[in-house]
């Protein structure tokens, strides 16, 4: 198939799209996602298809209003309503036990489903135009960076979905925190564009899931973000890994390989998957950052992308 590229003039073609059981990508606030009805197993099985998705990766449901949580759900937890007025529209997925109208495939057979209604004019348009919740993953082949611009969706699905709407870049740049709510002390399932300081002026102290939880967000069982390029992370101390930096550095174009370093401001949220998509070969390096705020997300990231994490 052609896949078409559109603008937000052309949303109600994008809708007819989704409503006749197509995929759409689009922009949203954190990155770009792939969206198809969600209440449509034949048509979120598509996106499965489309990306090479494992089928046992639950999607989050994209809403453009509180009162279409409802149909979705077997009741709104107290922090979960919290969490919503605060901050809905935005970065942040909170997991519900959901209702039958949700097929399984959305949710890989899980009772929960994880839902979130995003800030961008576009996403949440594109939702209200189609009448449909929208289920949608990052806009982008299994296991690469996520797309952060319309065209990173054509370099990764060109040819494999209906359309993609051009909304410019990405403002946050990572994808959306994922909180479940439900457990004694709420869980940060994925960490995301959602600092959990902000989380816990709300509701309060927060955890964030082990390595051996329970699969119930997207980004919690598979590596993902990978470039190319061989990531090689280090971790430690500024003096430390500066040190190691250049000593590793040396040694790599020493047996003729092309090494780039990523600096402090490379691996900002909003640039960090861009310039991971870029690298196509050789070795990229990358310092530890910060594990504060967004930098907490940004770590997550580089780690699970890491060919190889050298700790000092």
């Amino acid at each position: 198939m052609k896949t078409a590229v559109l603008s937000r003039r052309d949303i109600p073609k994008a809708a007819a799209i989704i409503k006749r059981g197509g995929l759409v990508a689009f922009p949203t606030e954190t990155v770009y996602g792939l969206g198809a009805n969600a209440l449509d197993a034949k048509a979120v099985a598509k996106i499965f298809a489309a990306k090479g998705r494992p089928a046992d990766n639950p999607m989050i449901v994209h809403v453009s209003s509180i009162e279409e949580v409802v149909p979705l759900v077997i009741g709104v937890p107290k922090k979960a309503e919290l969490l919503m007025r605060r901050f809905w529209p935005g970065p942040l997925s909170i997991v519900f036990p959901k209702s039958k109208k949700v097929p399984d495939i959305v949710t890989a057979g899980l009772d929960t489903v994880v839902i979130r209604m995003p800030s961008n004019t576009i996403a949440r348009a594109l939702i209200a135009e189609s009448g449909l919740p929208i289920a949608a993953p990052s806009a982008n082949t299994s296991g690469r960076p996520s797309p952060t611009k319309a065209s990173h969706v054509m370099e990764d699905l060109s040819g494999r979905i209906d359309a993609v709407i051009e909304g410019g870049s990405c403002e946050n740049g990572l994808e959306s925190t994922v909180i479940d709510v439900r457990t004694p002390v709420p869980t940060i399932l994925r960490l995301g564009s959602l600092p959990i300081e902000e989380i816990e002026k709300v509701i309060g102290r927060v955890r964030i899931a082990g390595k051996k939880s329970k699969a119930r967000s997207p980004g919690m069982k598979y590596r993902h973000y990978a470039p190319k390029a061989e990531l090689i992370l280090i971790e430690g101390g500024a003096t430390r890994v500066a040190a190691r930096i250049r000593s590793l550095r040396k040694a790599l174009e020493s047996e003729g390989m092309a090494v780039r370093v990523l600096s402090k401001d490379e691996l900002s949220p909003r640039s960090l998957y861009e310039k991971l998509r870029h690298a196509k070969a050789g070795v990229l390096v990358a310092p530890c950052v910060k594990e504060e705020g967004m930098g907490r997300a940004v770590m997550d990231r580089l780690r699970r992308a890491a060919s190889r994490i050298i700790r000092l």
